[in-house]
């Protein structure tokens, strides 16, 4: 699912330009992904940020990557983020995104 869903949205060659800032709020309508009873998070708050980022890149559909995620604040946090999630989706979005640090990027910097 994952592979699918990141090689439509790098289809567009670009990251997605979702929200930077404020508190998005999830609808209801949006049973796909198990928000853990939560339903707003703010984006200047890196541990909720990183909690919403988690939870899209897990479950999320293509509409949701494109709604929910920032290209720079994702590349700001990739670095703990990509240890946070599965492998196979982390390699998924590194090879789509090489503007995403890798760990050995991550590591020479």
């Amino acid at each position: 699912m994952a592979a699918v869903v990141v090689r439509t949205i790098s289809g567009s060659a670009s990251l997605p330009a979702g929200c930077s800032r404020g508190a998005p709020s999830l609808a209801s309508d949006r049973v796909h992904v198990v928000w853990s009873g939560r339903r707003t998070y703010g984006l200047e708050q890196p541990r909720s940020r990183m909690s919403l980022y988690r939870t899209v890149l897990a479950e999320g559909q293509r509409q949701d990557l494109i709604d929910f995620l920032n290209r720079d604040l994702l590349i700001a946090q990739w670095p703990v983020l990509r240890t946070l999630i599965s492998r196979p989706i982390r390699d998924v979005w590194e090879s789509a995104f090489p503007e995403l640090p890798t760990a050995t990027a991550a590591t020479a910097a």
